[in-house]
């Protein structure tokens, strides 16, 4: 029998199947893809999250293939003038980097990695989870289409629409949304400020994120990931009809004419530019458990959080690998689930709920309030230690204070195996 069945094959399930394997508990992936695909834009893996790909044998060659370190995180005001700046990752002191990838090149990287160990029938494409039993002896996933499988425990990590977690909680409230529109692309350009800076500009509802998930070609240019983002009136809920659909960049590039400044410019950007992605921003309330004996959730599934902490990947890292210390600990049985639970469940609903008050992103709400987003010198407008506060008690929330994390123990002993 099948110890445990993963259902979805995205980054948080198949970080859970890789540690699962190198634990020695053996574990299929359920996905609904027939064909999965390097699908999606740019997103950040914390310091906390790449010490876990690196204990799982993923290190810096294989990150730098879908990615590069980053280097700086600066958030900067209307006028160009910078808010908020530090270093990040080794440069800031963290035994491990950042790593700003790109997230469906990472998928496929970890996609390849759990195949070449653990063998092509571990993952199961053309395979949908849509419900689930259990007893006292295992957990019976229901496949679309009336196939069953048995195992000791099921995961649910299939997303922000996970079939599991509407079955756990089938009177849960529809995905949240609040106002915001995201335009998501990439432009081939030439790096700014360090080479491989993470850049918020403008305001909490009138913004841009920008940075690299490439490293330079010979020409100095870099695939740049770019978010536009802006926030409507959300009363009426999301209106039209897709979640992530490709559109036009004349459809919103007028939004952004303003942004222009002697170091960047954002229309020049935009224009450059193949394609583009419009998707609101999205999540779920938080819920008071994830677990319902021998059924787990993880990742989206689990705690779908706005992306302005840039920790919704680095997250499922550490749900998968926090999965395993537990199986570890208790057995593969609903005690380890129990424990999981109990470690993550409230900090990471409270995190959800930090990132939609804007979480490190808060600091432009702060501008905004006290100068209008434009200003001659910060420290006039937020001084300098009320700044260094905001951001260190959102480092802490997230699990990615730098002392507490260089010094912690690894989550998965080195050669640690189940029983």
């Amino acid at each position: 029998m099948t110890e445990v069945l993963i259902a979805g094959g995205g980054i948080g399930g198949l970080v859970t199947a890789l540690t699962l394997h190198q634990i020695g508990v053996p574990c299929t992936v359920f996905e609904k893809v027939h064909t999965p695909k390097p699908l999606g834009v740019g997103i950040n893996l914390q310091p906390n999250a790449v010490r876990e790909l690196y204990d799982l044998g993923i290190g810096a060659e294989a990150l730098d293939s879908v990615g590069l370190p980053a280097r700086e995180w600066a958030l900067v005001g209307l006028n160009g003038n910078d808010i908020y700046a530090e270093p990040r990752g080794l440069e800031a002191g963290y035994d491990w980097p950042q790593y700003a990838v790109h997230r469906g090149q990472l998928h496929m990287l970890l996609l390849e990695t759990f195949v070449a160990r653990a063998g092509p029938d571990a993952l199961r494409t053309g395979a949908e989870v849509k419900g689930y039993r259990q007893d006292a002896n295992g957990v019976t996933a229901c496949l679309a289409g009336g196939e069953e499988v048995t195992g000791d425990l099921l995961i649910g990590a299939e997303g922000i629409h996970s079939a599991i977690r509407a079955q756990m909680y089938p009177d849960q409230p529809p995905i949240h949304w609040g106002g915001a529109i995201m335009w998501r692309g990439t432009t081939r350009a030439k790096p700014i400020r360090t080479g491989s800076s993470f850049i918020g500009l403008g305001t909490h509802e009138h913004r841009m994120v920008i940075y690299p998930i490439s490293h330079p070609d010979a020409d100095g240019l870099a695939t740049i990931n770019w978010i536009a983002e802006l926030t409507l009136d959300a009363s009426h809920g999301w209106q039209e009809s897709g979640w992530f659909k490709p559109v036009e960049i004349a459809d919103f590039a007028h939004h952004f004419d303003g942004f222009r400044y002697d170091w960047l410019d954002v229309p020049a950007l935009l224009a450059g530019a193949d394609i583009a992605y419009e998707n609101p921003m999205i999540d779920r309330d938080p819920i008071p458990s994830w677990v319902e004996g021998r059924v787990g959730l993880l990742g989206d599934a689990a705690h779908a959080m706005y992306p302005t902490g840039s920790n919704g990947a680095s997250q499922a890292v550490i749900d998968a690998r926090t999965l395993g210390a537990c199986l570890l600990t208790h057995g593969v049985g609903p005690e380890a689930l129990a424990a999981y639970d109990a470690q993550l469940a409230e900090p990471v609903g409270a995190l959800v709920l930090r990132n939609r008050g804007a979480g490190p992103f808060g600091l432009l709400n702060l501008v905004d309030e006290r100068c209008g987003g434009t200003f001659d010198r910060i420290d006039d407008v937020i001084p300098p230690e009320e700044r260094a506060a905001f951001m260190a008690g959102y480092k802490k929330a997230a699990g990615f204070a730098k002392d507490a994390l260089n010094a912690a123990p690894r989550t998965i002993p080195e050669g640690a195996r189940v029983g």
